[in-house]
């Protein structure tokens, strides 16, 4: 469209009032959006643009740009536009910047072009080289609420239950229409079902499906261990009905089947959150990170077996063993591309896997390319020294245990205002533990973070300030514990989710939460001793 715009018109006057109340949020004020030009009335950014079409002019394509500045408030914008008045004034005041389209046709936050020249981490529109055969977005339910729980008897009851509706819906509907045709049976749905929210959620995908006369029954196996959010494991219905959208999740956690696998999930193009990678070794959703495409260590192509019986311990494993169908995602010639780089160095695809984890949390990598990795998917340099490589491979080693098995972490030792739990007689540890929101210390906006509210029974103290530098999808992984160990009624559905129930019924221990938080401290912290301590970026 930019491209297009700079062509069609001879000049282009932006003013930009900033204002994106989102990018504020999610950059913690680093944005310095300021306030809103319309207050209250919303929370998107807004810009006062001037297109002039003039067929006669010499020149076309000529962008100017002024940006009314940092932190200001409605009335300092709203002053600051009166003031300026017009193109001219802006002109008198030399304010305007000339901007030249770079050759992707950006004009603010323009891509550094050495980044094309490395190898893609994958890429689906080209047959050149690539590190990954294959990629996925995480699943989409588009009706999260029924299809994930926290308690994995709330998910087999709420989809029992829907699905129930649907079927109740489609016997209905036959009765009604009994000889219609196809195209009149999809013109018809819409007006003749049930829409109580509370009983069911429609989307295209099952209404097209009732339309076809399709029925169907519950299936216990599609009951799945998954991380709905940055270390948030919640109970998934996996089925390619209810799911609007699996894609091609299934050649990587294949339905029905407990099999080991990791993924490097990485922010989609365009995220609000900004760039952010995560590794899993359960399935992802769409936004466990922000649209996020998932890099997996391999790929399932044909029949798999389960591992064991237990199937959450087969998806949470740690490695996977060989399995029929099963291959490396990571291509051939992605490895020959770094052995050239690193020429008598043993390097193996399970080296690269590990590589690329390390270097997506270089700081250096992410501000030197921050404009590129908003606008696509990230491309992998080799950096000079083979020592270097080593480090980032052993750093993404580290990185991906941590963040894959942050449940095994040593909790870090806060200090229980009320005293030491230990010592403490508890005859009802459900009830005594029970987490209903946790909250900071203090009073906003001076929020004491070293302190958290866990319930009227547990406050915690002393803790790190330094854990919060850890942020993954836009906020610090200890907000991410905070907000999801919870218990949320969804509007709608009227469906409760609540996070005591995966302590109690899945993990068997009714403090979880606490323990989780302690747990995502000591995951922090270690994380960013292991990024902090990563080579500078040399590359050529």
């Amino acid at each position: 469209m930019r491209k297009a715009l700079a062509v069609e018109f001879a000049n282009l006057h932006v003013v930009n009032l900033r204002g994106d109340i989102r990018k504020n949020m999610l950059s913690k004020g680093r944005a310095r959006e300021g306030q809103n030009i319309f207050g209250s009335g919303s929370m998107t950014g807004n810009a006062i643009t001037l297109f002039v079409k003039n067929p006669l002019a010499a020149r076309h394509g000529q962008i100017f740009h002024h940006d009314i500045g940092d932190d200001l408030s409605t009335i300092n914008k709203l002053a600051t536009v009166a003031r300026l008045g017009s193109i001219g004034g802006i002109a008198e005041a030399k304010g305007w910047q000339c901007i030249t389209p770079d050759e992707h046709g950006d004009w603010l936050s323009q891509r550094d072009s050495a980044f094309d020249a490395f190898i893609p981490l994958g890429d689906k529109k080209s047959d050149g080289p690539k590190l990954f055969d294959n990629f996925s977005l995480g699943v989409s339910t588009n009706r999260d609420a029924w299809c994930y729980n926290s308690s994995r008897d709330s998910v087999a009851s709420n989809m029992r239950a829907m699905i129930g509706c649907y079927n109740a819906e489609l016997a209905r509907f036959d009765a009604a229409y009994p000889n219609a045709n196809r195209k009149a049976r999809d013109e018809a749905v819409d007006g003749f079902l049930e829409h109580d929210p509370t009983k069911i959620s429609w989307t295209r995908g099952l209404k097209g499906d009732l339309a076809k006369g399709k029925s169907f029954g519950f299936d216990e196996a599609c009951l799945t261990p998954s991380l709905y959010r940055p270390f948030t494991r919640q109970w998934l219905f996996y089925n390619r009905t209810f799911n609007e959208m699996v894609l091609l999740m299934p050649r990587i956690f294949p339905m029905c089947e407990a099999v080991a696998n990791r993924v490097i999930c990485v922010s989609g193009v365009g995220a609000r959150a900004g760039f952010a990678a995560l590794m899993s070794n359960a399935l992802p959703g769409l936004d466990t990170i922000e649209k996020g495409q998932c890099f997996p260590r391999y790929v399932y192509d044909g029949d798999t077996e389960a591992v064991g019986e237990n199937p959450q311990a087969g998806l949470f494993a740690s490695a996977p063993a060989a399995k029929a169908g099963c291959r490396d995602a990571i291509t051939d010639e992605g490895l020959a591309h770094f052995q050239a780089a690193y020429p008598g160095e043993a390097i193996t695809k399970d080296d690269l896997f590990h590589y690329v984890y390390g270097l997506l949390h270089s700081e250096d990598y992410r501000t030197r390319f921050a404009d590129n990795l908003s606008k696509q998917l990230p491309r992998i340099p080799a950096v000079k020294k083979a020592a270097d490589f080593r480090h980032f491979v052993e750093a993404g080693r580290k990185l991906g245990d941590l963040h894959c098995d942050f449940e095994a972490a040593e909790p870090f030792p806060v200090t229980i205002a009320e005293g030491d739990l230990r010592l403490a007689t508890i005859a009802d540890p459900e009830r005594f533990y029970r987490v209903e929101k946790m909250k900071f210390g203090g009073k906003r906006p001076h929020a004491d973070k070293s302190t958290v509210i866990y319930n009227s029974n547990i406050t915690m103290t002393g803790i790190p300030l330094e854990a919060y530098d850890y942020v993954v999808n836009g906020k610090p992984a200890l907000e991410w514990v905070m907000e999801r160990q919870c218990v949320k009624t969804d509007k709608a559905s009227g469906i409760v989710n609540d996070a005591n129930r995966y302590a109690i019924e899945t993990v068997g221990d009714p403090a979880y939460p606490l323990h989780l938080f302690q747990r995502v401290i000591t995951v922090s912290l270690e994380t960013m001793r292991i990024i902090r301590g990563l080579p500078k970026l040399e590359i050529d």
